[in-house]
């Protein structure tokens, strides 16, 4: 039951290139910092990543964008990534856009093992495309499908040996679901702790769905925009 391996590029040591993966976070907040890097360094292309967004220019799944590994990104939101808007008008990247809470339902989906949902939102835009509509009490709906993934890489506040996870805040956006979709979820914990030391009912994510852990180190927590107040 000891999940724990040596490092972050030993946890991304089996990804191939074509692999589909997710990515946990929500802007540059609890990215993987440490599995971006290692996969980074390993150099597996042609990916295919499902997350929100794909972090800055510089930062983030931005690194592997910028190196040329990521073939396709699934995502909600991608207005801070220049160069990921180079990619897309050149036609060298594929992109396949979803509005936000349909994207957290597509990867719930995945994880619950449900076949498709119908929802109203996309309804009468480019979202709709392709896509089957049903009208359910007046109502236009668009059926979506689930996503999964090979692999889900993603970060938490604080994890035991076993692979319970809590994530803290916004860090805990769309991780606790991606570890579900995916076959293999690789965990970076801020902090690692011996089983038995985390309360079962502050647990997001149990171990059964967590098959590699390792302890992260010197995270940076980027941000995005610093706002501060103006001088008086």
């Amino acid at each position: 039951m000891n999940k724990v391996v040596a490092s972050a590029d030993a946890a991304v040591a089996d990804i191939p290139d074509g692999a589909v993966i997710m990515s946990g976070g929500f802007g540059l907040c609890g990215n993987p910092e440490n599995l971006i890097a290692a996969l980074h360094r390993k150099g597996s292309k042609n990916l295919t990543i499902i997350s929100n967004n794909c972090g800055t220019t510089e930062l983030g799944l931005g690194i592997l964008l910028k190196a040329r590994q990521v073939k396709k990104m699934v995502s909600s939101y991608v207005g801070e990534n220049k160069e990921f808007e180079r990619q897309l008008l050149a036609g060298e990247l594929q992109v396949e856009l979803n509005p936000q809470g349909t994207l957290a339902e597509r990867i719930r989906a995945g994880g619950c093992g449900i076949g498709g949902f119908f929802t109203p939102t996309g309804v009468g835009t480019d979202i709709a495309k392709g896509k089957e509509v049903r009208t359910i009490d007046g109502r236009e709906y668009l059926l979506e499908l689930p996503l999964k993934a090979d692999f889900a890489l993603v970060r938490a506040w604080k994890a035991d040996k076993w692979g319970n996870c809590i994530f803290r805040k916004t860090a805990r956006n769309f991780s606790p679901l991606m570890a579900m979709a995916a076959r293999t979820t690789i965990v970076e914990a801020e902090h690692l702790v011996d089983v038995g030391e985390l309360d079962p009912d502050q647990v997001h994510t149990p171990s059964i769905f967590v098959q590699r852990i390792f302890k992260g180190r010197d995270h940076q927590k980027w941000i995005e925009k610093r706002t501060v107040r103006p001088r008086r």
